[in-house]
């Protein structure tokens, strides 16, 4: 076989390994992308379900939602996703999405469920980039600190307790971390006033509908 043409076998092979090698690549790019969906999805709805248990609601949260948007009391100007659950069409809660933008190290997401009559029923946090063994204790998985919302609400503490002990407030701090908590309790006291607000209109609107005029 001549140079010529041994060359230009060698480039076709090379061209087939090339076109081969990214259909691969591309392939396992669509299914790694198809399981973390899926992944992701789950761990949305086990996070739902544990702020408002299914034998409260018996709707899909998940696909009944709305967006809202309120920089000053949602913390982004980005458009929030409210989850809301009913049961046989009256509303029971709503989980909202807020941001608390002035954590230590950068924004912190949450997720704040509020019961129709305006009380707490959960908060967990879904992203964060505090410090590891200090702002992480915001986790549900790093401390109980989170479950201390439970129950509350704009009367219960009032406007003065909603604040971090350091404060004046009702709420404790980290050895080391007041800043985390502290803009956690600041987002979760600004999405309850948000909510007060706006209870009917968040109930009222179509799925999918998108709010941008938030008191």
């Amino acid at each position: 076989m001549s140079l010529p043409k041994h060359m230009l076998k060698m480039a076709l092979l090379l061209g087939a390994f090339t076109v081969i090698g990214a259909g691969m690549v591309a392939l396992t790019h669509d299914a790694t992308a198809e399981r973390i969906a899926i992944e992701e999805r789950a761990t949305l709805l086990r996070t739902l379900n544990s702020l408002v248990p299914p034998t409260l609601h018996d709707n899909d949260i998940s696909t009944d939602i709305i967006t809202v948007a309120s920089k000053e009391f949602l913390g982004t100007d980005q458009p929030v996703t409210v989850y809301r659950a009913r049961l046989k069409g009256t509303p029971v809660a709503a989980i909202m999405s807020p941001i608390a933008p002035d954590g230590y190290s950068g924004a912190i997401k949450l997720l704040v469920a509020v019961r129709h009559d305006g009380t707490l029923s959960g908060v967990r946090v879904i992203t964060h980039h505090e410090t590891p063994g200090l702002g992480d204790a915001i986790e549900i998985e790093r401390s109980g600190w989170i479950t201390g919302f439970n129950g509350k609400s704009l009367s219960n503490p009032d406007d003065a307790g909603w604040r971090v002990k350091k404060d004046g407030g009702v709420y404790d701090q980290f050895t080391g971390a007041t800043i985390t908590p502290r803009a956690v309790v600041k987002a979760v006291h600004k999405c309850l006033q948000y909510f007060a607000a706006n209870r009917e209109t968040i109930f009222a609107s179509r799925p999918t509908e998108v709010n941008p005029h938030g008191k």
